[in-house]
């Protein structure tokens, strides 16, 4: 019931880098690899997978397991769509309760990670032309803290969010991605946060507890994004509204979307690409995820 309500709500309701020396002030004390970090698109769905023992959760704490340990996670969440591009660049980042309509125990939980507001800077710096805003005002969203904290429960690796600037385009995103390369490089683990396909206003009430039930439509663009992202396509999925009515039902407004984006940017030819939590729920969403590395 607690989901119901938070959808029915939903419903309802690189700056200028002019030297080396600013990256290396984060990058020197980090021993760069010949493999690059992974990076992941993610999909959250609902925040009481912030809390709860799903299969969901089960499996991005699994995947914690399967990785690397970060120097740092840099999350693109859904949810700070911005004019302009912000990065958050406070020494400890809040923990947002962006929904309504929970128990109180999702509402009680802090993820009191670390930011590192250098490495905040350093980031701004390798995307010059975004005139990025160092903020000091926003935190860790249910975009990302319900993930991280089952991914990192101790808390101990720095969290730094990066805004969606909704005046800009897929391209735009795509694009501006490909500047944050030298982070993978770095041991830096960037996370996209969103869901391919995430239609509230056509969510199945009656179904928000069958496993895996989806729309044929939902299901038709699941697999047309699987595949698109297999074959290394992206064209098709930049340009998402040329794939006909099922993709404008998938995608009705963008901010879950263009997450993706910024992880199609990211990865290399060169990356194993892998799918997780491929499962539709409550008929117009999934928790499609995609790790490349």
């Amino acid at each position: 019931m607690e989901r119901k309500s938070f959808l029915k709500t939903l419903i309802t309701g690189v700056a200028g880098m002019t030297t080396l020396s600013a990256f290396k002030n984060f990058t020197d004390n980090l021993n760069e690899s010949e493999q690059l970090m992974p990076v992941m698109f993610i999909g959250h769905g609902s925040p009481m997978n912030g809390i709860e023992d799903t299969e969901f959760s089960r499996r991005w704490t699994q995947m914690a397991k399967e990785i690397p340990v970060p120097a740092a996670v840099l999350v693109i969440s859904a949810h700070w769509f911005t004019r302009g591009t912000r990065i958050t660049a406070m020494d400890f980042p809040k923990t947002i309760h962006d929904f309504g309509g929970f128990p109180k125990a999702l509402y009680d939980v802090q993820y009191p990670a670390p930011g590192n507001p250098q490495l905040a800077k350093d980031t701004a710096a390798m995307m010059p032309a975004a005139n990025v805003v160092l903020d000091h005002d926003w935190g860790l969203d249910h975009g990302t803290w319900t993930i991280i904290r089952h991914m990192y429960p101790d808390a101990h690796i720095p969290v730094l969010q990066l805004s969606i600037d909704y005046t800009r385009g897929p391209q735009y995103h795509f694009e501006l991605a490909k500047e944050l390369m030298a982070l993978r490089k770095k041991g830096v683990l960037i996370i996209g946060s969103g869901n391919m396909v995430h239609n509230l206003g056509m969510v199945a009430w009656d179904k928000m507890e069958v496993p895996g039930y989806g729309y044929d439509w939902a299901l038709q663009m699941n697999d047309t994004f699987k595949t698109l992202i297999s074959n290394r396509n992206y064209q098709p999925l930049i340009n998402y509204q040329t794939l006909g009515k099922e993709a404008l039902l998938a995608i009705p407004t963008p901010e879950h979307y263009l997450p993706l984006m910024y992880t199609l940017g990211l990865n290399s030819n060169k990356d194993e690409l892998s799918f997780f939590n491929d499962k539709a729920v409550a008929g117009s969403l999934t928790m499609t995820s995609v790790k490349w590395g």
